[in-house]
């Protein structure tokens, strides 16, 4: 194999494979953007979006990969929404030698904390989710006749008085 076919980037042949697919799914697993993930193929977004189309495989490995970390975005946002309660170790330094000055870490005390529901994650969950509900524009559809004639002639009289 030459050097330069042996240093090539960029080739869809060199991505199909289970370890560059494994490598493109934990890309995107690890939040790399699409833009991202063709840099580090070495080639351009539009390049990837052709293959995505062209090659399932690829396509299948970038949704794996997303999947995952989207779950765990929405679990951390529901969690922030609702609230939650946790528990927090409290260490402090101990001397334990006072001629040296040695210290060491010990567990003082274990509190339960709570993290109150967040009313921003809870718009924003709620906008996403039920948008017919919660979105901030509404679209009113008005049915039936509006006779504007008789509702000029009405607005007449009244000034005329």
């Amino acid at each position: 194999m030459s050097g330069k076919k042996a240093g090539r980037r960029g080739k869809y042949e060199d991505w199909l494979d289970e370890d560059s697919l494994l490598k493109v799914q934990g890309w995107a697993r690890d939040g790399l953007s699409n833009e991202q993930i063709a840099h580090n193929m070495g080639i351009t977004f539009q390049t990837l979006y052709k293959w995505q189309d062209k090659y399932s495989e690829l396509r299948e490995a970038l949704k794996k990969g997303k999947e995952v970390v989207d779950r765990e975005v929405e679990n951390a946002m529901l969690k922030r929404a609702l609230g939650y309660d946790y528990e927090e170790v409290v260490q402090r330094p101990v001397v334990i030698d006072k001629e040296t000055g040695e210290t060491e870490m010990r567990v003082v005390q274990r509190v339960n904390k709570h993290v109150a529901p967040d009313v921003t994650a809870q718009i924003f969950w709620l906008k996403n989710r039920k948008p017919d509900e919660f979105r901030d524009k509404r679209d009113v559809e008005l049915s039936g006749k509006v006779d504007l004639g008789s509702i000029i002639e009405k607005a007449r009289g009244r000034a005329d008085e």
